[in-house]
């Protein structure tokens, strides 16, 4: 199997140059520097106004392709911005691109999230419960069945007690009992659009805390709405997660769901961390960890068999 090429410094900045052809000034062009590089593609600053993402293998540029006919879908919906593509096509054989506007403002991981902040996320889980399931299938957005959070909770004890008493105590996961994570199991409500990675990095946040973006759609799918309550309980807080997903018009089950799936998912990620098994950042996981775990008011599962999933 061919190794797909490594894109330079050189190899961005020969691409930028004949897109943006009739924005050039004489010279050697807009300066162009690395981004990350994740999930198979990689992604470069293109000067102040656009980012570069180059797909890196097959499967990822089926997936930039699809998140490019979805983000047109759930753009009129969502009330947050999407990255909009001024260009697009490949960059090496069979290999994609695609030249996004930036969207101005930082990182969720470099700037809090205000009240207002809170009601941005709220319209943001509005409007992709709003966003119509058929057409985002025929786009190619896989469904994903809803986790199971009794065994996930039972993998988050025993990666608990793997971690030093001092970093995390197992008698935490005392609040969900055993029966209460099966309670928790079982979703009532309709699968929706679920953004699948409402991380920090992914949440563009203005200096007076309002979230005026959110980027990578390439990880989409049709399914559990607790997921991307989990996702920003990890980003943003619990309190501040459940207060959005509230305003949204979601009950108690899918709040206190995805409280759960992110408490037992940092918990594991972090003893994973801890086993050279993730490579993610400590510091960022040890912060992680402390959002999901943040108290909210409703903290211990109650009888929930009549309670609806969510408003009306």
């Amino acid at each position: 199997m061919n190794q797909p090429p490594t894109p330079t410094p050189e190899t961005v900045r020969r691409l930028v140059l004949s897109l943006l052809a009739d924005e050039a000034a004489p010279g050697p062009g807009p300066d162009v520097r690395p981004v990350a590089e994740e999930g198979g593609r990689s992604a470069w600053w293109v000067g102040r106004r656009h980012v570069l993402r180059l797909a890196r293998d097959s499967e990822a540029s089926l997936r930039q392709r699809r998140e490019l006919r979805l983000r047109d879908l759930i753009r009129p919906h969502v009330g947050v911005a999407v990255p909009m593509s001024v260009a697009r096509g490949e960059w090496a054989s069979g290999l994609n691109y695609t030249l996004d506007t930036k969207v101005p403002g930082v990182s969720g991981e470099e700037q809090a999230v205000s009240a207002l902040g809170e009601a941005d996320l709220a319209g943001l889980l509005t409007g992709l419960r709003e966003v119509p399931v058929r057409q985002a299938e025929t786009l190619g957005v896989p469904r994903t069945p809803p986790r199971s959070l009794e065994a996930l909770r039972a993998a988050a004890v025993r990666a608990a007690e793997r971690l030093p008493a001092e970093e995390f105590d197992p008698a935490r996961f005392d609040q969900l009992a055993a029966p209460a994570a099966v309670q928790l199991g079982a979703t009532t409500g309709p699968a929706v659009l679920v953004h699948h990675n409402l991380s920090g990095e992914h949440l563009v946040v203005s200096p007076d805390g309002r979230v005026r973006g959110v980027l990578d759609w390439t990880g989409a799918v049709i399914g559990d709405p607790a997921e991307d309550i989990a996702g920003l309980a990890v980003a943003v807080g619990a309190p501040a997660a459940v207060r959005a997903a509230t305003l949204a018009g979601y009950g108690a089950r899918p709040c206190l769901r995805g409280l759960w799936l992110s408490r037992c998912d940092t918990v594991i990620r972090l003893a994973e961390h801890r086993r050279g098994r993730d490579e993610g950042e400590l510091s960022l996981l040890e912060v992680q960890l402390a959002h999901a775990w943040e108290s909210i008011l409703l903290e211990r599962v109650t009888d929930l068999r009549d309670g609806p999933d969510e408003a009306p």
